[in-house]
């Protein structure tokens, strides 16, 4: 499942620049020397990707602890469930709900603190400003954690939301370089297809844990469950 993480962050990335774009065209480069320029880019992605990480391994370890308790098929067929809820019901009925209340200050905070970062060139604020970049609320980033819980293992978790920003990376690198090269009517078509591929992901997360014996898909009860006898005659 973990080549999912890749694929739905590339794809999630046509969102990222409506999103985050804005943050990284404001990214305090040296335009003049482009071998800096692009050191400072990866430095950036790099404090992304370790913001990823970090919630990525949250998630997992949260995700373990339904694995020790012998609830990884159900986990998994109920995160591709929340996956494909996640699209298909109304952005309106979110709304009524302030879900992000709780942590409303705490945004604020990283929102300040992310500011105060683009005054300085040197490599710490752009890494600074990719951590903080990385911690703010995302509805794809959102998607994706639901896969670092689907992984049952801290270290899975993190390989999961790390794989999903480096879809991100190639999109959001040109972004630096060409600020509208890409239109508004062809970055609409395509942010269209990402609900599908979440969609998509959230069906392959159900096939794994109905346990069909498709290889690769959704493979066999026995292969999901650590036993004390082994599943051979």
């Amino acid at each position: 499942m973990l080549y999912s993480a890749f694929i739905f962050g590339l794809i999630s990335s046509f969102h990222c620049i409506g999103m985050c774009g804005p943050i990284a065209m404001m990214l305090p480069v040296d335009h003049t020397n482009q071998t800096k320029k692009a050191i400072q880019i990866i430095t950036y992605h790099l404090g992304r990707l370790t913001a990823y990480g970090t919630i990525g391994f949250v998630f997992g370890l949260l995700g373990k602890g339904f694995l020790l308790a012998g609830l990884q098929q159900n986990l998994s067929i109920f995160i591709g469930v929340a996956m494909i809820s996640v699209v298909l019901i109304p952005d309106k009925i979110f709304a009524k709900y302030n879900f992000s209340k709780p942590v409303f200050k705490l945004i604020s905070k990283i929102k300040t603190a992310l500011g105060s970062q683009f005054r300085n060139k040197s490599f710490k604020s752009l890494f600074t400003i990719g951590l903080l970049n990385g911690f703010l609320p995302c509805g794809m980033v959102y998607v994706a954690l639901f896969g670092a819980v689907a992984m049952q293992s801290e270290s899975l978790g993190v390989l999961y939301m790390i794989l999903f920003g480096l879809g991100t990376v190639p999109l959001m690198s040109s972004v630096v370089y060409i600020n509208s090269f890409i239109t508004l009517p062809i970055r609409n078509r395509i942010q269209k297809t990402i609900p599908y591929v979440a969609v998509a992901i959230g069906c392959l997360f159900i096939l794994r844990g109905l346990g069909l014996g498709i290889p690769y898909i959704s493979p066999a009860n026995m292969s999901l469950f650590i036993q004390a006898d082994p599943n051979c005659h």
